[in-house]
């Protein structure tokens, strides 16, 4: 233990407080998407923070749960959020083989 894991552990904390205003402002749903991403990655990065401060080795297992939901909220979106581009067909063929 270095003595810096409480302010590292404070300034990632003010950065999702930050985090907080910005996705309740965010214009698109992508952007609030990124910030809930943000705020699992850095939860993470807090808890392991604290574990290796001395509060418990339980924190990493808590951090990795909350790195492993937010990679799967991530990937959830991902296929919600984009749908391949439907190709306009030009024209289309009748039972005898001509187009209309």
């Amino acid at each position: 233990m270095t003595g810096f894991e409480f302010p590292l552990a404070l300034f990632l904390l003010a950065n999702l407080v930050v985090a907080l205003l910005a996705a309740a402002r965010g214009p698109t749903a992508a952007d609030r998407m990124l910030m809930a991403l943000l705020f699992g990655s850095t939860g993470a990065g807090i808890l392991v923070l604290l574990a290796h401060a001395g509060a418990g080795h339980e924190l990493v297992d808590v951090a990795l749960v909350l790195a492993l939901l937010a990679a799967i909220t991530g990937i959830a979106f991902a296929g919600r959020a984009w749908h391949a581009p439907e190709i306009p067909h030009a024209r289309e063929k009748t039972d005898d083989g001509e187009s209309e």
